[in-house]
C-alpha cells in the first residue's frame, strides 16, 4: 500500500480532471517521486495544525521538512474528503469515491492536500482545491499499511546483490535463527531509500536498485514462494544505519539533544532527538532476554524468532526469571512485548517490538544512563538524529559482561555495536 501522502495526490489529480468537468473513470497512482514530495509549485500537502475561522486560513505542518504553510480559503474553494472504504485501493479512485465537504468538517490533525499556485517562500498558498482525510481514517489506514507490511513483508539484511539478475540476498531472522532469502525484483518493483539524518519510513525517497549495497538494511513488500526462499517485491525500502551503545554524558531537554560517549570508540558523540524520533524504556527482564539471545543461550532463535516464550498466552513467568521457551506459534504477538513474528517466514521484527516498550522523555534521561541509539548514516560522524532511543541499556550491558564471549553467528560483539548480533534497530514501519 502507497503512503497516505500517495492518496491525496491521486485525489489531486482526479479534482483537477473533476473541477474541468472531465470524468475519466479511474486514476492511476502517482509517480513515486511525486508521493514523497509534500510541496509542490501547484500542491502543499501535511497535518493540519491551526485553524482560523475569521481569517480563512488552516495552518499544515508539512512532512519531511515539517515547514509551516498557510493555507488560504475563499468563496470558490472547493472541499473533499475521500470516503474511508476508498482508502484500501488508494492506487485507484474514481470520482465516486470522494465526498463533498465544508470547511468546519476539517479539525486540527487532519491530513490535508490544498490545490494552488504556492507562494515563491513556499510560506501560502490560496487554495482552489481542497482535499482532507481525517486523523482516524488515517489512523485506519496507517495500521492496516502497517500490517499489510508485517503480514507480507520481509526484514533483513543485504549479503549479495546480483545487477544482472536483479537479485538481492538478504539474511533474514526467524524463529530458527538466520537464514538467507533471495529477493527477485522485477522492472516494476518500486524503490524508495532513507535519506542521509532520515527518520520517518514515510519519507524515504525514491530510489533504484543501483542504489543498494550490501550491509543495508531492507524491508520488502510481495509474495514469497512456497519455500519461504524466494521473495518477489512489489515495494523495497532500504537504508544504511548505524546502531551503537552509548553512554549518556550530558542532557539538553531545551533543545532535544544528548551527548553520549560510544562504548566502543569511546568518542562523544551528539544524538538529535526529532519530534519524529522514538524514546522507549528497555525493561530489565527484555534486556535478560535479548543478551540471552545475543549469547545463544535459553531464549536463543525461538525467543524472538516465532517460539512462544513463557508461560500461557505468551507471558512472563510469574517468577520473574527469563523465559525458557514454549510451543511455537505461527503468526500473531510472540512474547510478552508483543515482538511479532512476520506471517509465512518474514522474519523477527525488532520494530514491532520496540513500539511495545514504554515510552521516555529527553528530560527522563540522565548522566550515566547506558542507551541504544539507531540512525541513519548522515553527513556529520558526530552527531546523529536518532530514530530509535533505547534507555534503560544497562541491563543488556551487564547481562553481556557476565556471559561468556562468543565468535559464531549467535555471538555478541562481533560489529563494531558491542550489542547482540540481530538487534537491527533502524528501519521502521509505515
Amino acid at each position: 500500500m502507497k503512503k497516505f501522502l500517495a492518496i491525496f495526490i491521486l485525489c489531486a489529480g482526479l479534482l483537477v480532471n473533476v473541477v474541468h468537468a472531465q470524468q475519466p473513470a479511474t486514476t492511476t497512482a502517482a509517480p513515486a517521486g511525486q508521493a514523497s514530495t509534500s510541496i509542490s509549485p501547484n500542491r502543499v500537502a501535511g497535518e493540519v495544525t491551526a485553524l482560523d475561522a475569521i481569517g480563512h486560513t488552516i495552518t499544515i505542518k508539512t512532512d519531511g521538512s515539517g515547514a509551516l504553510v498557510s493555507v488560504q480559503l475563499n468563496d470558490a474553494t472547493k472541499y473533499y474528503r475521500a470516503k474511508p472504504e476508498a482508502l484500501a485501493h488508494a492506487d485507484k479512485l474514481t470520482p465516486a469515491d470522494l465526498l463533498p465537504i465544508t470547511p468546519g468538517d476539517i479539525q486540527i490533525g487532519d491530513r490535508l492536500v490544498a490545490l494552488g499556485k504556492v507562494a515563491d517562500d513556499q510560506k501560502s498558498v490560496p487554495a482552489r482545491v481542497v482535499i482532507m482525510m481525517t486523523k482516524a481514517d488515517h489512523a485506519a489506514k496507517q495500521e492496516h499499511d502497517r500490517e499489510e507490511w508485517r503480514q507480507r513483508g520481509v526484514l533483513g539484511v543485504v549479503t549479495a546483490l546480483n545487477p544482472a539478475t536483479r537479485e538481492i540476498t538478504v539474511n533474514v531472522r526467524g524463529r530458527e535463527g538466520a537464514h538467507p532469502v533471495v529477493v527477485a525484483a522485477t522492472e516494476t518493483t518500486k524503490f524508495r531509500r532513507y535519506a542521509p539524518d532520515s527518520v520517518k519510513f514515510s519519507d524515504a525517497k525514491p530510489s533504484s536498485l543501483t542504489e543498494l549495497k550490501v550491509g543495508d538494511q531492507l524491508r520488502a513488500l510481495g509474495e514469497r514462494s512456497a519455500d519461504g526462499a524466494r521473495f518477489t517485491p512489489e515495494e523495497i525500502v532500504s537504508g544504511s544505519f548505524r546502531t551503537l551503545l552509548g553512554t549518556v554524558t550530558a542532557v539538553d531537554a531545551a533543545h532535544n539533544q544528548i551527548t553520549i560517549k560510544d562504548n566502543q570508540t569511546k568518542q562523544p558523540l551528539t544524538v538529535l532527538i526529532s519530534q519524529d524520533s522514538s524514546l522507549r524504556r528497555l525493561p530489565e527482564q527484555m534486556a535478560q532476554m535479548m543478551a540471552m539471545r545475543g549469547q545463544g543461550g535459553a531464549g536463543g532463535p525461538g525467543m524472538f524468532g516465532g517460539g512462544r516464550p513463557g508461560g500461557p498466552g505468551g507471558q512472563p513467568p510469574a517468577n520473574g526469571q527469563p523465559p525458557t521457551g514454549g510451543p511455537p506459534q505461527q503468526t500473531g504477538e510472540q512474547g510478552g512485548m508483543g515482538a511479532r513474528r512476520m506471517g509465512g517466514g518474514g522474519g523477527f521484527d525488532m520494530q514491532a517490538m520496540l513500539e511495545r516498550l514504554p515510552p521516555t522523555t529527553v528530560a527522563e534521561l540522565k548522566p550515566g544512563d547506558v542507551i541504544i541509539v539507531s540512525s541513519t548514516t548522515g553527513a556529520d560522524p558526530t552527531r546523529l538524529t536518532a530514530i530509535n532511543v533505547i534507555a534503560g541499556a544497562d541491563a543488556l550491558l551487564a547481562m553481556m559482561q557476565t556471559r561468556p564471549q562468543q565468535t559464531g553467528p549467535a555471538g555478541a560483539n562481533l560489529g563494531s555495536t558491542g550489542l547482540p548480533a540481530g538487534l537491527d534497530f533502524g528501519i521502521g514501519l509505515p
